[in-house]
């Protein structure tokens, strides 16, 4: 089997069980509505602000969401020894990281259409040019999902990992909340064309966690 044909894999299992668990759909988007929903109430009596935050809200509410997202597609595999059918099963390390950071970020590309339809229609905004707005969000979410899937399982063995995780994977993602707040910003009510150094910022990062994913998941799941 290929790479990718393993990446498929791996992917599938992790949508199948959340798929039947759920946990995104009554947790995780749940948990980015209520954080949306606090900033609007909170900023409210300045309606003229909420235009021009709600870039960096939405990516505030996409981060913490992610979090959320990692830790669950870790916990999964410390139930019932299945982290040890994973490393026995044969399956190249970089395909079990591409497989893994895959379904987080189909699951933050779903999460993203739904917050997004909300930030719309709740702040009241008007989107400039979806062009920009979706290669911005697709490279965010790859550089979050890789970063997250990378730290995850480098915490995955550890009984502090629901608290590392976040320690370790904030810095880090300070590059991809900038670029894609920027980005944002530019897409919905700015120049469009500002946005693309900005994106290509955040492919930047991309590729950089991907490439150290693929390099070192493998090691540090057999450490795990």
């Amino acid at each position: 089997m290929s790479l990718l044909g393993e990446a498929a894999l791996v992917a599938g299992k992790d949508l199948r069980i959340e798929a039947r668990s759920r946990v995104t759909l009554t947790q995780v988007l749940p948990f980015g509505g209520v954080v949306l929903l606090m900033f609007a109430f909170a900023l409210d009596p300045d309606r003229g602000l909420l235009p021009r935050v709600a870039p960096g809200l939405f990516w505030v509410a996409v981060l913490l969401a992610s979090l959320l997202a990692v830790a669950r597609a870790f916990a999964v595999e410390q139930q019932h020894g299945a982290s040890d059918g994973l490393r026995l099963s044969g399956l190249d390390g970089a395909a079990v990281f591409l497989g893994k950071a895959g379904a987080v970020a189909i699951e933050l590309v779903a999460l993203e259409l739904v917050l997004g339809v909300g930030v719309v229609l709740l702040y009241d905004l008007e989107v400039a040019s979806v062009g920009v707005l979706v290669p911005a969000a697709l490279t965010a979410t790859v550089g979050l999902a890789a970063a997250g899937t990378l730290y995850g399982v480098l915490t995955a063995g550890l009984r502090v990992r629901e608290t590392l995780v976040p320690l370790l994977l904030l810095p880090v993602a300070t590059p991809v909340m900038l670029g894609a707040t920027r980005a944002f910003e530019a897409g919905l009510g700015g120049t469009p064309s500002d946005a693309w150094p900005w994106v290509g910022l955040l492919g930047l990062f991309a590729v950089i966690y991907t490439t150290m994913g693929i390099l070192a998941f493998g090691p540090l799941l057999e450490e795990a």
